[in-house]
C-alpha cells in the first residue's frame, strides 16, 4: 500500500457518483484501506449503499467525516456547495480540501473557509466510474508539493490526471467534463445508424462502442494527430471518405466545438 496515501484518512462531503467512483479507485488500487476512508451524505440509500460496497463508515452529518479527514474530498452539487461550505467553514479552516464541484473557484472557496485552507479544484469526469477516466487539476495558494503529489494519486487511481492554470477549468469542463455525454451520443447516432442498415441493436451498439474505444486509444497510444489518423482510414474513393463528407456537410465538427464553447460558459455561469 502506499505510504503517501496509507497514512491519511480521506474524508468525502458527498457520497454520488463521483465519490464512488474515487473511493472505489482507492481501494482497489491498494491506496488507502476502508479504515482510512469516511463519507457523508444526507440520502439514506447513498449511505447504505457505500457502507455495503466499501465497509467504509458513512455519515448523515458533514462534519463528523471533515473532523477526522486528513484530506477532504469536497463532492456536492453546485447547487448546495455554497450552504455546505458555509457550514462547514471553522472545520475547513486548517484543511486539504480538493474540491470536484463543477464551476467552483478557488477563490470562492477561500472566501468561505479563509486563506489557511489549502484548495485543490478538480475536474474528472464519469469514465472514472470504470478507471478510465481524465482529470484535470489547479492548484490554490500554499498548496504544497505533498498536497497536489496527494491529488494526483487519488485521481491517477481512476484515469490520467494533467494539471493547468485555474483560469482554464471552465475550458476543461466544456471538453473533458461534459465530454463523454458527447461521445454517447455519437455512439447512439452510429448505432441507429447500424440499425438503420440492418443489423440487430445489440451488434450494432458493440460495434459502435468498441470503435469509439479503438479509435481513442490509438490516438493516445499512437499521439499521432487525428486528422492524421482520419487520413489513413479514408481511401481515395472509398466508404470512409463518403461518410466523412456528409459529417462536414452536416456541420458536425462545428456543432462539437460549439457544445464545448457552451459548456465551458455554462461553467462560468454556475462558478457566479
Amino acid at each position: 500500500m502506499s505510504s503517501l496515501m496509507s497514512d491519511r484518512n480521506v474524508a468525502f462531503v458527498g457520497g454520488g457518483r463521483m465519490a464512488e467512483a474515487l473511493i472505489g479507485g482507492l481501494v482497489s488500487a491498494g491506496l488507502c484501506g476502508p479504515d482510512r476512508i469516511r463519507a457523508a451524505d444526507p440520502d439514506a440509500d447513498r449511505r447504505e449503499r457505500l457502507k455495503r460496497q466499501f465497509g467504509i463508515q458513512v455519515h448523515e452529518s458533514n462534519r463528523e467525516p471533515v473532523a477526522w479527514g486528513d484530506l477532504i474530498v469536497l463532492a456536492v452539487k453546485p447547487q448546495v456547495a455554497g450552504n455546505v461550505l458555509r457550514d462547514l467553514a471553522g472545520a475547513l479552516a486548517d484543511s486539504l480540501v480538493v474540491s470536484v464541484v463543477a464551476g467552483l473557484s478557488i477563490g470562492r472557496i477561500l472566501d468561505f473557509c479563509g486563506p489557511r485552507t489549502r484548495v485543490i479544484r478538480a475536474m474528472p469526469n464519469t469514465p472514472a466510474l470504470v478507471r478510465e477516466g481524465m482529470t484535470a487539476l489547479a492548484f490554490g495558494p500554499g498548496v504544497q508539493e505533498r498536497d497536489a503529489d496527494l491529488a494526483r494519486r487519488l485521481f491517477e487511481a481512476v484515469g490520467r490526471v494533467v494539471s493547468v492554470e485555474e483560469r482554464l477549468m471552465d475550458a476543461v469542463t466544456g471538453l473533458s467534463g461534459s465530454g463523454p455525454g458527447y461521445v454517447f451520443l455519437v455512439i447512439e447516432a452510429l448505432t441507429d445508424g447500424g440499425v438503420k442498415m440492418g443489423l440487430p441493436r445489440d451488434v450494432a451498439g458493440l460495434l459502435a462502442a468498441q470503435t469509439v474505444l479503438g479509435a481513442a486509444r490509438m490516438a493516445l497510444e499512437t499521439k499521432e494527430h487525428p486528422a492524421s489518423l482520419k487520413d489513413r482510414v479514408a481511401s481515395p474513393g472509398g466508404t470512409t471518405i463518403v461518410g466523412l463528407h456528409c459529417l462536414e456537410r452536416a456541420g458536425m465538427r462545428a456543432a462539437l466545438t460549439d457544445a464545448v464553447e457552451a459548456a465551458a460558459k455554462r461553467s462560468q455561469e454556475l462558478g457566479g
